[in-house]
């Protein structure tokens, strides 16, 4: 699970749990990282608050105090690049994950009734949604089909729609980092995991940065109720964000998220392989767009966001059982990778057998009052 810098010309943090201390703030340099926690910015919020977080980063000394080999349960550890900003996620922002969605509704979360929808769902709908530009005459026209056909669903009104779906994914610092195990809920028999580039938004508004996430889904709790969402997406361990956050500079930028291509690859203790991908190209809805629909005069975030962007995966492919498709076991590992992000890790293990949450906002405080840093 050795960790290698994506691109070394870039410019890269990540927030490292430091044995004996506790999370600080680190610029990666080549493949040794340089803590660079400092008063000015003690925290990843406050860093990226900075008038010039890029020049701060570059221009920041700090102790070198570990390598990508080091990292493990022995030594420091990553966490999630995110700290005090809120956890946001988009949903439905591609076409074919969007149908999905709807299967899964028709199905009301039962897996056994998935395959025989699906090809019904595929017979009317085809790739009369790829294109389609969201909240558009033509998205008004195919809305007037599908509510003919009796298909027409919650999910194709967010994905065709005017309104993106944006839900808050998890609590601040309750995200995990690379290397550490992402929970389902016990309740769940069908879910999968969702590889997707994650921005760093500002107070401002401002797109400062990209990381990669796990949105890891309950397809059956979801499924049963679209007012079950909660359910579904925030448990213990539910949201895996890193393994670090590559800010925007002259190396990488908006051009290069729009462009990414994400794989997924999946092995389970009993021998099963799923690879899948991500293309970001195919997205609906531009991720500037759904940044704007998030933060402005009708919500603020004063500490900032990160926002999960959305997945174009959704596994089909069956598992076990024909005609269920894919669902995660316990042990499996998932790497979630983008050639100029890295890869992102974890390992699946049910939320209550996951190390429970119990580093919060009062914690980091009081840790970074310990150390002079507040």
């Amino acid at each position: 699970m050795t960790l290698t810098n994506p691109d070394p010309k870039g410019t890269f943090l990540a927030r490292v749990l430091r044995p004996g201390m506790g999370p600080c703030i680190a610029r990666l340099d080549g493949d040794t990282l340089v803590d660079i926690t400092s008063k000015t910015a003690p925290t990843m919020r406050d860093l990226l608050e900075l008038d010039d977080p890029l020049a701060h980063v570059r221009a920041a000394d700090g102790e070198r105090f570990a390598t990508l080999a080091d990292l493990g349960p022995d030594g420091p550890a990553l966490l999630a690049p995110c700290d005090l900003q809120v956890v946001k996620a988009s949903g439905v922002t591609f076409a074919q994950s969007m149908v999905e969605r709807v299967i899964e509704e028709q199905a009301a979360g039962d897996p056994d009734r998935a395959e025989a929808i699906r090809t019904r769902v595929g017979r009317i709908i085809g790739d009369s949604l790829a294109g389609l530009v969201p909240g558009s005459e033509k998205a008004a026209e195919v809305k007037k089909v599908l509510q003919a056909e009796g298909l027409w669903s919650q999910y194709l009104e967010v994905g065709i729609g005017p309104d993106a779906e944006v839900f808050t994914k998890c609590p601040t610092l309750a995200a995990v980092g690379h290397g550490a195990d992402v929970g389902l809920h016990p309740m769940s028999r069908w879910n999968n995991p969702e590889p997707e580039v994650v921005l760093a938004v500002t107070s401002k508004g401002d797109i400062v940065g990209a990381t990669l996430g796990n949105d890891v889904n309950l397809r059956d709790v979801e499924g049963r109720s679209a007012l079950l969402l909660g359910k579904a997406k925030d448990n213990n361990a539910s949201a895996s964000v890193g393994p670090f956050l590559r800010l925007f500079d002259e190396t990488y930028g908006m051009a290069d998220v729009e462009s990414a291509e994400l794989t997924l690859t999946v092995k389970g203790e009993d021998g099963y392989t799923l690879n899948g991908r991500s293309s970001m190209s195919k997205i609906s809805r531009p991720p500037a767009s759904i940044v704007g629909q998030t933060i402005g005069g009708h919500h603020q975030y004063p500490d900032g966001f990160f926002l999960y962007l959305g997945t174009l995966f959704a596994p089909t492919e069956d598992r076990d059982t024909q005609g269920q498709g894919f669902t995660h076991k316990v042990g499996d590992v998932v790497t979630i990778a983008e050639p100029k992000l890295g890869a992102l890790t974890n390992t699946v293990r049910l939320s209550t057998d996951c190390p429970p949450w119990t580093f919060g906002v009062a914690a980091l405080m009081r840790n970074l009052a310990q150390r002079g840093l507040l």
